[in-house]
């Protein structure tokens, strides 16, 4: 049974990112229709990561009280109807209209997470959480492939309904196969004790815990540089390695594979021989190492060298600090804490891709790569002070 739900959970994140990754690479395009400028564009992609940043924790929090199934429903019908709408738009604000809306119901990653959580023992949760990762993976090295595709000649309505289509098959997977994880007596339970309202406090409180701060800490830092590099990772390959769309293209799917298999199989070998304080401790030091290698590769082939332990170190962290914070609070809150966590990723993708950019225009390629490094660098001291000491420690936010 449970491997069941896993792998449907697993199919219907898949399936959500598949729809992402169709229509994200061609939103620039579709813009330019409606004579956007280059400001509105950025604009339009940061929509969706600023909108998720605010749905996310709701998302999450709401799953607690009602339960995981009905919330994913209603935020995939929420994403497809924003598929729906990038599909007929006839307007520039349709088009934010639709992503705003699909940013507010895609932060059901979280709810995923959730749900995993509540099918997985202690021992087995790093490995069921890789599934996620795992689909993150997949479905953005077939999605944009497919959506460039489908959008020969300029109809760029066709893969946002093919986005539409991907994103009903998944709602179905959810109704028909995706059984409640929370008991009627377990939400019984949960709708009589105190809730607070969502608010920046919420932020505040979970940051001031000694076990659950640092390791939010550690993801925000985290996703900052990883966001980072993927924002600036096509203009790296134009200016520094001087590579073509085509075979940055590649070179893109080339990293995916190999986050892919790190969260899809490796993580759960890993987490069985080390703790997660230690791989996130030594994932922190291998991707600043890599992160180097990167910003300063002379060739394609150094270039991906580097690129294999900085997946590595990629796919490790994005697991285990997920993994680790479901089990710093009481079951009743794995939904709020996730949803904390992906929000304040959802943040790092509004800011980290023009931090990045301004950084090359300032400074040259190698700095994004540089800054990353120096970051990780930082984030290791920091966990040897703050993680090692706290271990085991269930908080209440």
């Amino acid at each position: 049974m449970q491997k069941k739900r896993l792998f449907t959970i697993f199919v219907v994140v898949f399936l959500n990112l598949l729809g992402l990754g169709l229509i994200i690479p061609l939103l620039p395009f579709y813009a330019e229709k409606f004579d956007a400028s280059s400001t509105t564009v950025g604009l339009l992609v940061s929509t969706y990561a600023a909108a998720q940043f605010v749905g996310a924790p709701l998302l999450g929090r709401l799953s607690d009280r009602y339960g995981r199934r009905p919330i994913l429903l209603i935020s995939m019908f929420g994403t497809f109807v924003g598929y729906i709408l990038l599909g007929v738009a006839g307007a520039l604000w349709i088009l934010f209209v639709s992503r705003l809306l699909d940013g507010l119901t895609g932060g059901n990653i979280s709810v995923a997470r959730a749900y995993i959580t509540d099918v997985t023992k202690a021992e087995d949760r790093a490995k069921g959480l890789g599934l996620i990762g795992a689909a993150f993976g997949l479905g953005f090295i077939i999605g944009p492939a497919v959506g460039g595709f489908l959008s020969t000649g300029g109809h760029y309505s066709i893969p946002a309904f093919t986005a539409a289509g991907v994103s009903f098959l998944s709602l179905l997977g959810i109704y028909f196969w995706l059984p409640e994880t929370l008991t009627p007596d377990r939400r019984r339970e949960l709708s009589t004790q105190r809730r607070s309202a969502f608010t920046l406090d919420t932020f505040r409180t979970a940051l001031s815990q000694p076990r659950v701060g640092p390791l939010l800490k550690i993801g925000f830092v985290f996703s900052l540089v990883f966001v980072t590099f993927e924002g600036v990772f096509s203009l790296h390959a134009q200016k520094h390695l001087g590579l073509e769309s085509n075979q940055t293209g590649y070179l893109l799917a080339y990293v995916g594979i190999l986050v892919t298999l790190v969260q899809g199989g490796l993580i759960g070998h890993l987490t069985k021989r080390y703790t997660e304080d230690k791989l996130i401790s030594w994932g922190v030091v291998l991707m600043g190492v890599a992160l180097l290698g990167w910003a300063y590769a002379p060739s394609v082939w150094v270039a991906m060298l580097a690129l294999a332990p900085l997946s590595l170190a990629a796919g490790i962290l994005g697991t285990t600090i997920h993994s680790a914070l479901t089990k710093t609070v009481y079951t009743d809150q794995v939904g709020s804490i996730l949803g904390l966590a992906t929000a304040m990723e959802s943040f790092t993708r509004v800011i980290g891709p023009s931090i990045g950019g301004a950084l090359m225009d300032w400074a040259g390629t190698w700095a994004p790569g540089f800054l990353g490094a120096l970051l990780m660098t930082i984030l290791g001291i920091y966990i040897w002070t703050n993680i090692a000491s706290k271990r085991h420690q269930i908080e209440i936010i």
